[in-house]
């Protein structure tokens, strides 16, 4: 078997993104598993427009005490970034994104404007930890168009939910079935430098990385500024892709409960968007994408005992030309440990 061969083995067998921890032992070690659900829309960001980047569910189980197979060590061998270790997790994920043109009660696909679209998706990953360097490894499979469920999940909700929400009439233009591939590679630096202020604990945490596939293609890397009462692990809450999907991990204080405010940016460059660039193998409708594309976050997460509720509000910058307004939503995340 070739080294190359023996990477893509590693990725299929053991892949996803997750949480890191740094080499001190959990105040709760045998509560090594987290829950995670997380809700993107962009009516939690101010503005309650159906538009771009228009919804976000993705849920998260992820187990930091499994047992790493001893054929999985020997095959990291051959990984560079990566040194299975009794800091290493595991991580699965389900969710479903929505995305549909500015206008969602024509029926005509609006030539300027980008498709309708949906990705359903599962992912599956491993993240190692060595002192306060994490590296992640994520696998995403799924497929986008009909198949997505975005026409029935977008029209469930403003009927059901959102009464007052106008009924789209566009699903008829979206992207066709096409398989979803992913996989991505990323590195962070937690709390690379710490400083106390007032009192708090604060700490900026950098990162960089890439994904692959048919849905994105792009490099990227950015920062995270964090600022918190206390030293406990805080990991990044929830997000949806391209956004850093965290792990959503934390660690409890022995008083019981903790909280933390956070900003960040993310950078971009942007190779594929198959929401803006349309099917790979098939003739779709599609619009001329931004290559550089950044988004801008900022938020607040707060834990009591097992339990993390946290807001984050995102502006992303203008995705293709002739984008009439930039995205701005809301990503709030609930977790439990146990």
């Amino acid at each position: 078997m070739t080294s190359f061969s023996r990477q893509i083995l590693l990725i299929a067998v053991m892949s996803f993104q997750l949480f890191p921890v740094y080499a001190e032992e959990s105040k709760q070690a045998e509560e090594d598993k987290v829950f995670s659900i997380v809700v993107e829309n962009d009516s939690i960001g101010f503005r309650g427009t159906d538009q771009h980047y228009t919804s976000g569910v993705r849920l998260g189980y992820l187990d930091k005490g499994f047992e790493i197979p001893e054929f999985a060590k020997s095959i990291s061998d051959y990984v560079p970034t990566f040194n299975l270790n009794d800091q290493s997790a595991l991580f699965y994920s389900l969710g479903q994104n929505i995305y549909s043109p500015s206008t969602i009660t024509e029926r005509e696909q609006d030539p300027d404007d980008r498709p309708w679209a949906a990705h359903l998706y599962g992912s599956m990953g491993l993240v190692t930890v060595q002192e306060n360097q994490v590296d992640e490894l994520e696998l995403s499979l799924g497929v986008v168009g009909p198949a997505a469920l975005g026409e029935q999940a977008q029209k469930f909700v403003h009927k059901y939910v959102t009464p007052s929400s106008p009924t789209p009439k566009g699903w008829s233009n979206q992207l066709k079935n096409e398989p979803a591939l992913m996989i991505g590679w990323q590195r962070r630096y937690i709390d690379q430098w710490s400083t106390d202020i007032l009192g708090l604990e604060a700490s900026a945490t950098p990162h960089f990385g890439a994904t692959l596939g048919n849905v994105y293609t792009f490099a990227n890397a950015g920062m995270t500024f964090k600022i918190s009462p206390t030293k406990a692990l805080q990991d990044a809450p929830t997000r949806v892709r391209p956004a850093l999907p965290g792990t959503g991990y934390f660690e409890t204080p022995e008083d019981g409960w903790n909280w933390y405010l956070f900003a960040g940016i993310d950078g971009r460059l942007v190779g594929r968007n198959i929401f803006l660039d349309g099917n790979t193998f098939a003739d779709s409708h599609s619009v001329d994408k931004k290559y550089l594309v950044a988004d801008l976050n900022g938020g607040i997460a707060v834990t009591l005992d097992r339990y993390r509720i946290s807001y984050t509000l995102v502006y992303r910058t203008d995705e293709f030309d002739g984008q009439d307004d930039s995205s701005v939503f809301g990503a709030l995340s609930f977790s439990v440990r146990f």
